[in-house]
């Protein structure tokens, strides 16, 4: 979806292929197939924008065969389809059982974080639509904060140093300029955007203009981030806000009530971290997962698959490191609720900081960033009475959800492209 704001510029929003993983070319068709397109038809609109999600098998497949990646780029068009933004930030095994610690692996250290964001961005340039020469990538933000010091940091500032080298040798030859945002999330080595600020502009960062930062709204929310006083910091320091995802963290404004309690519980779950922070009279404390703010069993603690999962002791500076989670202030849990509907009572979603968001992002005399996403990825992981139970439910959410973002952007003084 197009939109044109006062200024005459286009701004871009699409929504995240994330939320139907798949790991190979011929599953990302089959999505393009059975979610996207349907997806489109319920907007009422002949061209729909996608945040695609390519697994690493998917863009080496893609990298390796131009054929493959022409039958993609023909599969977009026949479906209405259009791509200006990918979410490099899951490698692989987003659609796992269980997901938790792995999203944050490889991370800025390891070549492969580096080669596949590279490799991203060229498929990118070569599914930009024709009118269009600039895409965005999202990455995670350097890497999860355990065991990541000072010497990691350096590492992953010369491995972004690399990667905007190699934009900038790839816009020379093509023409198509793709930028990179690090995105801030609880619990990693950048969880705020006063983080993001130091790791972008410190001695050793990445030259300016290529690497900037995607701006998550639930994390942004969860972390009881200002949105007005985060924009300006970004700014301010000339990190650039290449891209935005729009999405509502869970929030629960008396989490000692044991109605509340018993309702968070309902969304503890064991594919994906929720993180969960609180708002105390101390400042802002945390845990790395709900069950450990409620002080319950993890609700797969068997699982082998967690064998790889690093230690946690501790967490970012002013967190705490383990549960329960105090019940002083309001929590607020990492987890992509639906947009356009509120979570059941006492519970709420942050769709005001949202709102509040896209105001400083798209709301002033010139947009901001251009690329926006829906980014809701946890629809079966939402308690089971609320989750779609078949695409088409699946798809009329999604579609729900874009219009939300279409009347929050009208209501901004945007108006929507054929």
């Amino acid at each position: 979806m197009r939109f044109r704001h006062p200024d005459g510029s286009t701004v871009h929003l699409a929504y995240c292929t994330n939320v139907h993983p798949a790991e190979t070319l011929d599953g990302v068709l089959a999505q393009l197939r059975d979610h996207c397109e349907p997806v489109r038809r319920r907007t009422g609109r002949d061209r729909l924008g996608v945040g695609l999600w390519l697994a690493r098998d998917a863009a080496r497949e893609l990298g390796s065969d131009p054929a493959a990646l022409r039958t993609l780029r023909a599969s977009l068009d026949r479906r209405g389809l259009e791509v200006v933004t990918l979410n490099g930030f899951p490698y692989r095994g987003f659609g796992a059982g269980r997901v938790k610690y792995r999203v944050y692996r490889p991370d800025w250290t390891e070549t492969e974080r580096l080669d596949h964001t590279a490799e991203l961005a060229r498929l990118l340039a070569a599914l930009l639509p024709a009118d269009t020469s600039e895409g965005t990538v999202s990455t995670l933000p350097l890497g999860w904060r355990t065991g990541f010091g000072a010497e990691q940091g350096r590492r992953a500032a010369s491995a972004l140093t690399t990667l905007a080298q190699r934009l900038d040798a790839l816009h020379e030859l093509t023409g198509r300029s793709i930028r990179v945002g690090l995105e801030p999330e609880p619990g990693c080595t950048v969880e705020t955007t006063a983080q993001a600020v130091t790791a972008l502009t410190g001695p050793d960062a990445p030259p300016a203009g290529r690497i900037g930062v995607c701006l998550d709204t639930c994390h942004l929310a969860t972390a009881f981030e200002d949105p007005a006083t985060a924009v300006t910091a970004l700014r301010s320091a000339g990190v650039p806000l290449v891209k935005a995802q729009l999405s509502a963290a869970l929030h629960a404004e008396d989490p000692a009530d044991i109605r509340v309690r018993a309702a968070l519980a309902e969304y503890v779950e064991p594919r994906f971290l929720h993180q969960t922070r609180a708002r105390t009279p101390q400042g802002i404390t945390g845990t790395d997962d709900l069950h450990q703010a409620l002080g319950t069993a993890d609700p797969d603690p068997g699982d082998p698959r967690d064998a790889d999962d690093p230690a946690v002791p501790g967490l970012a500076p002013g967190a705490a490191a383990a549960g329960p989670l105090a019940t002083t202030g309001p929590w607020r849990v990492h987890l992509h609720v639906p947009l356009h509907t509120a979570p059941q009572p006492p519970l709420t979603a942050t769709t005001g900081v949202l709102r509040d968001t896209l105001t400083h992002l798209v709301g002033g005399p010139a947009p901001i960033t251009h690329h926006l996403e829906v980014e809701t990825y946890t629809w079966q992981a939402l308690p089971p009475a609320l989750r779609p139970r078949t695409r088409d439910q699946l798809a009329d959410g999604i579609a729900a959800e874009l219009a939300l973002a279409r009347d929050l952007l009208a209501d901004l003084g945007l108006k929507e492209l054929p």
